[in-house]
């Protein structure tokens, strides 16, 4: 009697094993898949940098010197007549051309790539653009409209069993260190061995980047319940305005005189000396400043400056020191997450861990749902001869 009752019980847990096992195994599929995605999206830039020469930064010679933005500007309107200048972007890997984004007389707009050294346009973006599709396709799977939230909280909170992952994957390696003084992966005792061996040693090399995945990708996921509930963390206040009587009076039609580019760069310098501006962008209408910005001591977060376009005085800093404790932690999660605020071999450093950790999802999934197979079987083992005894009696 008490045999009947744990084989019972034994084959009610098996069950249920099973049934957990195998409604796991979509979620395992899509922390793959992100995982993927997200290591592609890391150096999506990259990639359209090999494969398109318009948004190189080649130098004509060794001792090509790059544009002031005052060239920049002046070169764009002569080759673009009657665009207007918006944006200049001066991406942080000097290997890349700048980006400048004009609007034209018939009201369309283009983002533009320029050689930083000879101010040349080399190509306009076009229609497509394979860095925001592979971004879009990681951050929200590609939804749309009021979807777009939708796929974004779906992604987000993988944070969660991906932080529940690495805390319970170090509770039970304990001794996990002991990877880095001997790494084994057995190829030769059979697939059970190798996939375990496997996650293990991407387990361990990826510690670290995993606990940088799962806590800003956490953030990501706090952000947009804050945002949707419409709570606000900022303390950057409302935009300032240029004094109307500041604004000069001229003639119907008439440009009104405004300071170089140059001139606004040397107000910021004297007022943020260790500031390097990399973006400048310019008034949309004549009260609008000359907004400057750049990364500063701290490399995650920009700083920026709004100097007044008529006269060069600087009339508002956002610097780092501006911002709350909780500002400087939102503002710090997306270069973190991405990796977009250094060189390029810091991108390289991410992909590496960013395929590392792809692995490290690949082998616990491959070892799960062979465990589960496995149980599965056996489970339909045991209770086909039950089945065939019932009905035998019957």
């Amino acid at each position: 009697m008490s045999g009947t009752t744990v084989s019972r019980r034994s084959s009610g847990a098996r069950l249920w094993f099973v049934v957990h096992g195998w409604l796991a195994l979509p979620i395992w599929a899509f922390l793959f898949f992100v995982c993927l995605t997200g290591s592609i999206a890391t150096v999506s830039q990259e990639i359209v940098w090999l494969a398109s020469p318009a948004v190189r930064a080649n130098a004509p010679g060794p001792d090509a010197t790059l544009r002031g933005y005052d060239e920049v500007l002046a070169a764009v309107e002569q080759q673009q007549p009657g665009a207007r200048v918006r944006f200049i972007s001066r991406p942080v890997k000097s290997i890349f051309a700048l980006n400048v984004r004009v609007t034209r007389p018939d009201g369309t707009s283009g983002a533009l790539f320029v050689n930083p050294y000879t101010a040349v346009i080399q190509g306009e973006q076009g229609a497509f653009d394979f860095q925001q599709f592979v971004r879009a396709l990681h951050g929200w799977l590609l939804l749309s409209g009021d979807n777009s939230r939708i796929g974004w909280y779906l992604v987000s909170a993988l944070s969660i069993p991906l932080l529940g992952s690495l805390i319970t994957g170090i509770v039970v390696y304990k001794r996990f260190w002991r990877v880095y003084l001997r790494p084994r992966l057995r190829v030769s005792k059979g697939r059970r061995v190798f996939w375990g061996d496997l996650h293990r040693l991407a387990g361990a090399w990826s510690i670290p980047f995993i606990a940088i995945m799962a806590v800003t990708a956490g953030w990501f996921l706090v952000r947009a319940i804050l945002d949707d509930n419409h709570i606000s963390i900022s303390t950057a206040g409302v935009p300032p305005v240029v004094a109307r009587g500041d604004v000069p009076v001229v003639a119907k039609g008439a440009p009104a005189p405004r300071i170089t580019l140059g001139q606004a760069a040397e107000a910021v310098r004297a007022q943020l000396p260790d500031l390097e501006p990399t973006f400048v962008q310019f008034p949309s209408s004549a009260y609008d400043h000359i907004s400057v910005g750049g990364r500063g001591a701290y490399p995650l977060l920009f700083e920026t400056v709004d100097v007044n376009p008529y006269n060069g005085k600087v009339e508002r800093t956002r610097r780092v020191s501006d911002r709350s404790a909780l500002e400087l932690v939102t503002g710090s999660m997306r270069p973190l997450h991405t990796g977009d605020f250094a060189g390029v071999w810091l991108k390289l450093v991410y992909l590496v861990f960013g395929l590392i950790l792809t692995t490290l999802v690949f082998s616990g999934m491959m070892v799960w749902t062979r465990r589960t197979a496995i149980e599965t079987v056996k489970l339909v083992r045991e209770r086909k001869p039950a089945r065939l005894g019932l009905e035998a009696a019957e």
